[in-house]
């Protein structure tokens, strides 16, 4: 059985993965912005999600190349095994970013408010493509 899942075609799987990055990448930059504007720099919430943000970032990009891999006619149960660990442990870190997230909304001055809504739409869209990612490995017989 894990023969034939590892044959199966990736890029779909991958192509969501890069959704779910290149919306990590708006997250990363949208609040990382906030440390050099003086009204925000101290944003409550911000360091602890950051704390998140990171490596949920790190396993969104291990994640994606190990996709890539597969895409690339690699096959190797390890690859596989890289993937569905990084789909898990990116899950868990969005947790404490959404956390963080909500502090820093609770936090901010209200003309900052609209910013990070923003932000949390950016973090919504990455969870929903990195959920797509599982359950498209969810199909191909890998359990997460």
């Amino acid at each position: 059985m894990y023969q034939m899942a590892l044959r199966q075609d990736w890029s779909v799987v991958y192509h969501h993965l890069q959704n779910s990055l290149f919306a990590e990448q708006m997250v990363c930059s949208m609040s990382t912005q906030l440390f050099f504007i003086p009204r925000t720099q101290d944003l409550e919430g911000n360091i602890e999600m950051h704390n998140h943000l990171v490596p949920a970032s790190y396993h969104r990009i291990t994640a994606a190349g190990s996709a890539y891999r597969l895409q690339s006619d690699e096959h190797h149960e390890s690859i596989v095994e890289t993937l569905v660990s990084c789909i898990n442990n990116a899950k868990q870190e969005d947790k404490g970013v959404r956390e963080g997230l909500q502090i820093m909304r609770e936090a901010a001055p209200v003309d900052v408010k609209p910013f990070i809504d923003a932000i949390i739409g950016w973090q919504d869209q990455a969870e929903q493509t990195l959920a797509l990612a599982e359950k498209m490995v969810q199909q191909r017989g890998w359990f997460i």
